[in-house]
């Protein structure tokens, strides 16, 4: 008997454009093709489960066979659905050479696949059905997404990646003040007070009772950080402290910002020195009230990347979603500093707008390097360019899971 051994890492578009989420599957040995679940209108059978659980060991997918089929069949019922709603519906030459594609990729003919695939009990329709669903999606996408994604040459530039950089990091306190209109005056005045300050408790004491970051239960400390991910307009300023020195007020808006210096040292470690920084913020009416922060907690745990947030504002105006990549040195210095602080999916909410009435949720997406000449251009741009494609398609995909009717039978 033909023996197969596929790592699924290696299987090409086709095979990762299914999603490899954990669910749980029953699997009746009776009556295979009665009904398991139904997808809208459509219908996933028991054996449907089986065949796709057997498949996936024989590709050496990771993870539970079982509870991956009956994730990638739901979404091959919802691919499928949109593809038809769209008008397109790949012939079965398209399918046929799909397979072959597929197979080449194992070093097989199709036939050779196919006859391996039956040696181990999974039946060529099985097969089959994996492709045409994943042709008509990836059909789908192009005709939808391809046109939308357009490239600049600054864009391209920014992406293009590099290392180099400073080895110092510093280790900081941070005091975050808001300074609404009424009591800008009296917080400047405060601040400047505490400038003053060169004892690390007294000032941790001072940012445990007036700080709005989420470092003030820390009384304000922050972890090391590399010199090269604080704002430009920051850096010389820090470098300029001796340990247990104070910055003078720094003014930002609707806040006023001091930092510490408790620590400075130079590593072995070369950082990267960034030519972008992707962030995305997202605006809450009404500033720090309770109300608004509970708002910001609840939202925090519904998103993990910048692209959850379109979700979140659809159908709101457009200006209350802003998603930036931009040089640091273009960046804000108060909204600069805070990205300093996360890695990319977490969030910021230390920052307001509308003199303290707007409540910035603020997200990093992510940071990239600065230009390698050595990349080939037209490569890179086509690779940025098929990964923002992806992104629409993944986030177009949870939009029709979301509106879906998925029950288990």
């Amino acid at each position: 008997m033909q023996q197969l051994t596929i790592p699924f890492r290696k299987l090409g578009v086709l095979a990762l454009s299914v999603a490899l989420t954990f669910g749980s599957v029953p699997v009746e040995a009776q009556n295979l093709f009665a009904p398991a679940i139904r997808v809208n209108d459509a219908v996933v059978t028991e054996y449907e489960l089986e065949q796709r659980a057997r498949m996936l060991t024989v590709l050496s997918a990771p993870g539970n066979p079982s509870a991956l089929a009956r994730e990638q069949l739901i979404d091959d019922r919802l691919r499928l659905q949109a593809a038809e709603t769209a008008g397109i519906v790949p012939s079965d030459q398209e399918v046929q050479d799909g397979m072959t594609e597929f197979s080449d990729r194992t070093g097989l003919s199709r036939d050779e696949f196919i006859q391996a695939l039956e040696s181990r009990g999974v039946a060529e329709q099985t097969f089959r059905d994996f492709v045409r669903a994943g042709l008509s999606w990836r059909l789908l996408v192009q005709a939808r997404f391809s046109g939308r994604v357009n490239l600049s040459e600054e864009e391209v530039d920014r992406a293009l990646g590099a290392s180099g950089g400073s080895s110092v990091r510093v280790l900081l306190s941070e005091i975050i003040m808001p300074a609404p209109p009424p009591e800008a005056e009296a917080v400047r005045a405060r601040a400047e007070q505490i400038s003053e300050i060169t004892s690390e408790a007294a000032f941790s004491a001072q940012a445990r009772q007036f700080s709005a970051t989420a470092s003030r239960g820390a009384g304000g400390r922050l972890p090391w950080q590399n010199l090269e991910d604080l704002p430009p307009v920051l850096r010389p300023l820090v470098l300029a402290l001796a340990p247990g020195e104070v910055t003078d007020p720094i003014p930002i808006p609707n806040a006023v910002a001091l930092f510490q210096l408790r620590d400075i040292e130079e590593t072995g470690f070369t950082s990267p020195t960034y030519g972008a920084v992707e962030y995305a913020a997202y605006y809450l009416a009404g500033g720090r009230s309770e109300a608004t922060l509970a708002q910001a907690r609840v939202l925090a745990s519904q998103v993990d990347r910048c692209d959850d947030l379109y979700g979140i504002a659809q159908g709101q105006p457009e200006e209350v979603l802003d998603r930036q990549t931009l040089p640091p040195s273009d960046i804000p210095t108060d909204i600069a500093f805070e990205l300093s602080k996360l890695d990319p999916g977490e969030i910021s909410t230390a920052l307001t707008r509308s003199n303290g009435q707007t409540l910035m949720f603020l997200m990093l997406c992510g940071r990239t390097a600065e230009i390698n000449e050595d990349v080939d251009r037209n490569q890179f741009a086509l690779g940025l360019r098929n990964q923002r494609v992806a992104s629409l398609a993944e986030s177009y995909l949870s939009q029709l899971r979301a509106d879906a009717r998925i029950t288990e039978q």
